[in-house]
């Protein structure tokens, strides 16, 4: 399989016009225009019954300690854990493409109710929804696609991976919000080809 995006080739930084957070003047961040990226895929297998799309951040801090803190810096060398921005199932192999924009356009402050998305699908609620927890002007339940957001402090470009599942089925059985680690569990034993696009993404100066 082959996957693709207008947006950014692979390995290549991801537009702000596509990041939940973007770069501000003297506040550090401010919140993005947030377009799911426009994504296209060829060469799927003729079996497949359903794709499954994720987006992970694979560079996120294992320690919330000193995220976004004036005068503190956050090492490369700390462990790293992963972090879902992006979960749908039930895409259609045939569909080939999905325009930037077409499930999400913008920030919603608490999350999207209803998220857009192509008929069939049914997308889970990201790790946004921890990550805002107890945040009284924030919280809520982030379901579809909420872009990067690094810590303005963190001295580690992050990797946002883009993994399309070709699937053996298109029951899955998930719960109306599932969560990344319920979905890779579900498709655990049925994917028969996977492809990865990543792009990179900071709001560290630094890092330019």
């Amino acid at each position: 399989m082959q996957l693709e995006s207008d947006n950014f080739k692979n390995n290549e930084r991801i537009p702000e016009r596509n990041a939940f957070g973007k770069r501000h003047a003297t506040e550090h961040m401010e919140l993005g225009d947030n377009l799911s990226p426009q994504l296209s895929w060829t060469d799927v297998p003729f079996e497949a019954k359903s794709l499954v799309l994720i987006c992970v951040d694979t560079d996120v801090p294992s320690s919330p300690d000193g995220i976004n803190t004036e005068g503190y810096s956050i090492s490369p060398e700390l462990p790293r854990v992963e972090f879902f921005h992006w979960l749908m199932s039930g895409l259609r192999p045939e569909a080939g493409e999905l325009d930037e924009g077409a499930c999400s356009q913008g920030v919603s402050i608490g999350g999207k109710q209803r998220p857009a998305g192509p008929t069939g699908t049914q997308q889970g609620s990201n790790d946004y929804t921890d990550f805002l927890a107890g945040n009284k002007d924030m919280e809520g339940t982030y379901r579809g696609y909420d872009g990067p957001c690094p810590p303005w402090n963190d001295e580690l470009l992050h990797h946002y991976r883009f993994k399309l599942y070709a699937l053996d089925t298109d029951n899955l059985n998930l719960s109306p919000d599932y969560s990344g680690q319920e979905l890779m569990a579900a498709i655990r034993g049925h994917v028969i080809d996977q492809v990865e696009l990543t792009g990179v993404y900071s709001l560290n100066p630094a890092l330019d």
